[in-house]
């Protein structure tokens, strides 16, 4: 007995140790991409509102263009992982990225605000198709490496890289901005996604699951929208921070928003390291129920904050409640399709996140300006609300062999 339990725990190290390895170049490819997404976030409603002039509503479909192209894109990038394998569509994504940095920097030309405008607006857009693309590859890759039955594990992990990027790209990008301009935040979306691409370079392909045979939009859609839908209400607290923390804690007349967005990418981290087995242990409608209550706490938290210790204090439990809603959510989602439809999957269903990002800017834009910024993390709780009444429905869902 004892030996065939020494044996077991053997067995089941060496298992972890090649999930690990498997993973870990992913993880850096995707911590390093993502930093080109994350760094420039919190700066961009500066430069627009205070540097180019524009409302708090630009503000919010300059944010959002990114993640409205995201929307659109990420079923042909999970095609394209099916078709071509995921490695091309990485190659693919990560230098576009890059390319969006050398736009941002040309929107400093000395021209009217907005040529400058137009300028931001299509390395946004280019930004959107990078990341698209590298991170619907990587996610697939990740499946490909390590195989379809440790899918929890690879959007666990590579959610964590993403909120890593979140957390640390906050303050780099607001400390860039401060020091030398927005020229820095440029360059530093121009290199990130560049290191990235020499590792993805220097791994092996896998494999498709599948000839790649053309699955219908609808099809795919329908199967996975109830948890890609509740993930998408999910988001809408932090796409609400992301894009007006900053404009708040200077309406606010408080320093240092950057610390909020770390707190966020703190708590958010955290739980997926020591919670990411809550799931298979308690099943997912009971581990979001009560993640989308503490992240209501939080944003009840911001809209009310009297300083900035409770708005820090709002995104950390923003972040912790909003850890384990995405494997959550995935892991239901792509077990409802066939291997070889897997890719578009996960693209379609990380496209219910970006379409968060897409329209809550100039939602909570429109918002704002009628009822001040802290009223972003009020629309916030309506969205966790919402997500709630969809709880029964979740739990009443069968995954597909």
């Amino acid at each position: 007995m004892t030996v065939t339990s020494s044996l077991g725990s053997s067995i089941d190290q060496a298992s972890e140790r090649s999930v690990l390895s498997g993973l870990l170049p992913l993880v850096c490819i995707v911590l390093l991409g993502f930093l080109a997404v994350a760094a420039p976030l919190p700066v961009l409603s500066i430069y627009v509102h205070r540097d180019l002039g524009f409302s708090g509503f630009t503000v919010g479909c300059v944010i959002g263009v990114q993640s409205l192209v995201t929307v659109v894109s990420r079923h042909l990038a999970g095609t394209l992982c099916d078709r071509h394998g995921p490695r091309r569509v990485v190659l693919l994504g990560l230098p576009m990225a890059a390319l969006a940095g050398a736009f941002y920097i040309a929107s400093l030309a000395p021209i009217t605000p907005t040529g400058r405008l137009a300028i931001l607006v299509i390395g946004r857009v280019l930004l959107g198709l990078g990341e698209s693309l590298f991170i619907t590859g990587t996610m697939s890759w990740g499946i490909g490496r390590i195989g379809a039955a440790r899918t929890g594990r690879v959007m666990s992990l590579q959610g964590i890289a993403m909120y890593a990027a979140l957390g640390l790209g906050a303050p780099l990008g607001l400390a860039a901005y401060d020091a030398t301009g927005f020229a820095s935040v440029g360059a530093l979306t121009i290199l990130m996604p560049l290191v990235a691409a020499v590792i993805a370079m220097v791994l092996p392909a896998v494999v498709p699951a599948a000839g790649g045979d053309r699955v219908a939009f609808h099809r795919v859609i329908g199967l996975i929208w109830l948890p890609g839908t509740l993930l998408m209400l999910a988001t809408v607290p932090f796409a609400s921070m992301a894009a007006f923390l900053p404009l708040d804690y200077a309406a606010q007349g408080w320093s240092s928003a950057g610390y909020a967005m770390t707190a966020f990418g703190i708590g958010y981290v955290a739980v997926r390291l020591v919670g990411s087995h809550l799931t298979d242990k308690h099943g997912a409608a009971v581990v979001v129920g009560i993640s989308l209550a503490i992240e209501g706490c939080g944003q009840v938290l911001l809209w009310l904050a009297p300083s900035p210790t409770y708005a820090v204090a709002g995104a950390a439990l923003t972040g912790i409640g909003f850890s384990l809603i995405f494997p959550a959510m995935g892991v239901i989602a792509t077990r409802r399709v066939p291997p070889a439809q897997r890719g578009r999957a996960v693209g379609n269903f990380i496209a219910f996140f970006d379409l968060a990002l897409g329209v809550t800017g100039p939602v909570v834009g429109l918002v704002s300006g009628g009822f001040g910024y802290p009223s972003a993390f009020l629309v916030g709780l309506v969205a966790i609300a919402a997500a709630g009444l969809m709880l029964p429905g979740i739990g009443r869902m069968r995954t597909a062999s």
